[in-house]
């Protein structure tokens, strides 16, 4: 026998494609670029513009890179300036990782480095991750065994780890939802 109990509906996470689309209504060019070389591991950049008549205004990206036999992707690079729509540009950015790391790729999580430049920085990125949906994994401080994973991060902080569904759900959320889902 089996309960059934009234549960919100469940919308499907949009498609890359769909993204693109919402960006164009809110006058943005969402792309991606993707490298591979040698097929060993995949390099990423996802960036938002703006036409300015001729010219294209970059107003955010992120980069990161992912091996596929991490199943994980690496997040490093993320930059928005501000402006007008910088409310929307986050969340569309994040989108559009996620959504690209679901279809394309074998990854089903990110790692991303809370840097610590300062404390009250370094506070507000572990606010700002958590609430993307990324958790705590370990903290990188001065120790041997963290030498090497400062090196390829960047510096010391928290690193965090999220699934990948759950970050594009939370991204699309923030974004206002998207018509027609």
């Amino acid at each position: 026998m089996s309960s059934s109990s009234p549960e919100a509906p469940t919308c499907p996470n949009p498609s890359l494609e769909q993204l693109e689309q919402e960006a164009s209504t809110r006058g943005l060019l969402l792309r991606l670029q993707v490298s591979r070389p040698a097929g060993l591991a995949w390099g990423l950049r996802v960036g938002v513009a703006r036409r300015d008549g001729e010219r294209l205004l970059l107003l955010g990206e992120l980069k990161g890179w992912a091996l596929p036999s991490t199943r994980g992707l690496r997040l490093d690079t993320m930059r928005v300036q501000a402006g007008d729509d910088t409310a929307a540009l986050g969340p569309l950015i994040w989108a559009a990782t996620f959504a690209w790391a679901l279809e394309a790729t074998p990854c089903r999580q990110a790692t991303i480095l809370a840097i610590r430049d300062s404390d009250v920085q370094h506070r507000r990125l572990v606010r700002y991750f958590r609430a993307l949906g990324f958790g705590p994994l370990r903290e990188l401080a001065a120790g041997p065994a963290d030498l090497a994973p400062r090196l390829l991060w960047g510096g010391s902080g928290l690193l965090m780890r999220a699934d990948c569904a759950e970050v594009l759900r939370r991204s699309v959320r923030r974004l206002g939802g998207l018509d027609g889902l």
